[in-house]
């Protein structure tokens, strides 16, 4: 049905910014000694450690304003 494939793309268009919520609160929960790392199952903290990692390449790689070939100017 056409409507329940409008649900599912509504869904699926909100799933990233509800995991990035996720991600966050699960950080203000640890930073604020509420739970641990290890209270986590060894596969949620792999995925999280995957996800830190790649917004971490992400945020070097957008964040790169210095131009080698410009002698280090902007």
């Amino acid at each position: 049905m056409k409507e329940d494939r409008s649900y599912k793309q509504e869904l699926s268009a909100s799933d990233a910014d509800f995991i990035r919520v996720l991600e966050d609160l699960i950080d203000v929960l640890i930073s604020n000694g509420t739970i641990r790392m290890t209270d986590l199952p060894p596969e949620a903290l792999k995925k999280l450690h995957a996800r830190k990692q790649t917004r971490q390449r992400l945020r070097n790689t957008s964040l790169d304003l210095i131009n080698d070939d410009d002698d280090g100017l902007l």
